[in-house]
């Protein structure tokens, strides 16, 4: 159980990880509830992000435990983080990395079409997230053909379109001014709500921490404050 006395979606146990000699995380640990939105705050260089990237399955800690629904995400070889990466979470990252050669519509697709769902079908579940996220018209566009709001837009959608277990957002509005960050935000947390998806947020702007329920602060590798949001 966790701080906010629900379920445990995903959790990190006294995680520790080094870069060569640097050492970026030392004893971290955090539990997310299913359904709650948790953003993770620090200084540059706290090692915010590599905790995210460990609870997403993309680093593999050194030491501690990183569990999802029962299980240990870094006992997985590769490929098994692999699937559980395209089948169960979704992520939004600060640039959005939308694939250039790939329509709007494509991008929103693919984690569906990574996942074996037939194009037609695919392309179908993609298409409504255009309105809802008020793209309508843009589906054929390319990311070189975005803006920087609407590109994040369509990534966000991307993130979301497979019903993922857990979002992992980093920095997702860090590339947006403050208007259009605030438009991302507000879509975000209303998609993630409606899905009851979990949210881990990884930001260093406060502004962007208030749409989480819960705050935590990393400092020198350790989660050593919890904050109310």
């Amino acid at each position: 159980m966790t701080a906010g006395g629900g379920a445990t979606a995903i959790e990190a146990r006294d995680v520790v990880l080094s870069f060569g000699e640097t050492p970026a995380l030392r004893g971290a640990s955090l539990a997310v509830d299913e359904g709650e939105i948790v953003a993770i705050m620090g200084p540059s260089g706290s090692g915010k992000s590599t905790l995210l990237h460990c609870l997403a399955g993309i680093l593999v800690p050194s030491g501690g435990e990183i569990r999802f629904e029962g299980g240990r995400v870094d006992q997985l070889g590769e490929n098994e983080r692999s699937v559980l990466r395209r089948d169960r979470f979704g992520f939004v990252f600060q640039f959005g990395q939308l694939v250039p050669e790939l329509t709007a519509q494509e991008n929103v697709a693919l984690p569906l079409l990574l996942g074996g769902v037939r194009r037609g079908a695919a392309m179908a579940t993609a298409l409504p997230w255009f309105e809802r996220l008020g793209l309508a018209g843009l589906e054929r566009r390319r990311s070189g053909e975005l803006s920087g709001g609407q590109a994040q837009r369509v990534a966000l959608a991307r993130g979301l379109v497979a019903r993922p277990r857990v979002l992992f957002a980093d920095e997702p509005t860090g590339a947006l001014d403050s208007i259009t960050g605030e438009q991302v935000m507000n879509l975000l947390v209303d998609s993630a709500h409606e899905q009851h998806t979990t949210v881990v947020l990884v930001t260093h702007e406060a502004r962007v921490a208030a749409y989480a329920d819960r705050q935590v602060i990393v400092r020198d590798g350790r989660v050593n404050a919890l904050v109310s949001s």
